[in-house]
């Protein structure tokens, strides 16, 4: 990635030589699909980059909601946030263990969501951080608290009346970040009770097309140009991405954000309520 995206994704090189700062604030996003297998919080009490703290994205959500991992209300997220020690002007620095990237995404957009705009993606991630030899750590912090400020911008969130009013109207693009089959119709989704297809008129990104499988970093500015025109996605209109349940749609945001998309915004509910909804337009094939 070019030097023009460094206040959005750091490399590996650019946080080593930054560990102990006192500005950044390291953050473990780490969350796995359930096909994955694996336990985020277990691994990272396992090993961590030294100073990341964990951030749970199931826990920090609207817990009363019947839909998984939603925003949370203002308050809560201002609470954790303060308990985690980020807080006003820190520069936060976001990971995830996987390929792609989902935990980290989401975190990301949700920092952003609830107003704080100094956060950028480690590129690469931990895995990524591990194959290069760098120091890892198996005690978590004991951050100092800090007061966050969280202000919701609600241009970076749609709920489902709002993608229904871009499907009818065409006011903006909808871009499903769930792989082929799902948004095909041809597979089964993961989760009980919904039905599987897409919303009509959407396009196609996959999550896992905008990383590079090998080292799991984020592609070259112009292959995911060439990505994002080949699926049809004119940059000059809005965009809303979509998923299974809010997580992979977040990636395919902060790909669109580092080609300099200015008006991005994550439909949080996704196919986890979309598909569920007896009354909702849904296509297949």
């Amino acid at each position: 990635m070019t030097d023009a995206h460094i206040d959005s994704l750091v490399s590996t090189e650019w946080l080593s030589a930054r560990l102990g700062a006192p500005d950044i604030r390291i953050v473990d996003a780490s969350w796995y699909l359930p096909a994955a297998n694996r336990d985020p919080k277990a691994e990272y009490a396992a090993a961590h980059i030294p100073g990341a703290v964990f951030f749970d994205i199931d826990d920090i959500s609207d817990t009363a909601s019947p839909l998984p991992h939603m925003l949370p209300p203002d308050a809560k997220f201002a609470s954790r946030m303060k308990r985690l020690g980020i807080g006003d002007g820190s520069r936060v620095v976001v990971y995830d263990g996987g390929v792609p990237t989902l935990g980290a995404a989401r975190v990301w957009w949700m920092l952003r969501v609830f107003g704080h705009a100094d956060v950028a993606i480690l590129d690469g991630g931990f895995r990524k951080w591990q194959a290069e030899g760098r120091p890892v750590d198996d005690m978590p912090p004991v951050p100092r608290e800090r007061h966050f400020t969280a202000h919701t911008n609600t241009l970076q969130v749609r709920d489902r009346e709002r993608v229904e009013a871009a499907r009818t109207s065409g006011n903006a693009q909808i871009v499903d970040a769930r792989p082929p089959g799902r948004f095909k119709g041809v597979e089964a989704e993961p989760r009980a009770g919904l039905r599987a297809g897409r919303i009509p008129g959407s396009l196609n990104v996959p999550a896992g097309a905008v990383v590079d499988p090998a080292s799991g970093t984020f592609l070259s500015p112009d292959k995911l140009r060439t990505i994002v025109t080949s699926a049809g996605i004119d940059m000059a209109k809005p965009v809303i991405t979509t998923c299974g349940s809010g997580i992979s749609a977040c990636t395919v945001a902060f790909a669109l954000h580092l080609l300099g998309h200015r008006h991005v915004s994550v439909y949080d509910g996704s196919w986890a309520e979309w598909g569920a909804l007896p009354d909702a337009a849904v296509a297949t094939g």
